[in-house]
């Protein structure tokens, strides 16, 4: 557990620890699967793959395989997802917590 600015917070390195296919199952339920992908990564273009063409669970399937896949930052808050966002989105939702 880290401290910072008065607020408690677990970090994890996921290109360190990857989030299991369960893990990433359990976030979906806080933020629909096509805004936790990283469509715009580099790692998403080498696979040449259509995205329309691609299922929720193909997404779940991509992102337990290859980090890089999933949006970043990513913060649970509650029962509250910010994905991608910037310190307004964090703080947006530290203030409706």
């Amino acid at each position: 557990m880290l401290s910072q600015q008065g607020l408690e917070f677990d970090e994890r390195d996921f290109f360190k620890d990857p989030l299991s296919e369960a893990e990433i199952e359990e976030l979906l339920t806080l933020a629909p699967p096509s805004e936790v992908f990283s469509w715009r990564s580099p790692s998403f273009r080498k696979l040449n793959v259509d995205k329309d063409t691609l299922e929720p669970q193909d997404l779940v399937r991509l992102m337990a395989q290859e980090p890089r896949l999933i949006r970043r930052p990513m913060f649970r808050i509650g029962d509250k997802l910010v994905v991608g966002g910037g310190k307004k989105a964090i703080e947006s939702v530290l203030s409706s917590a």
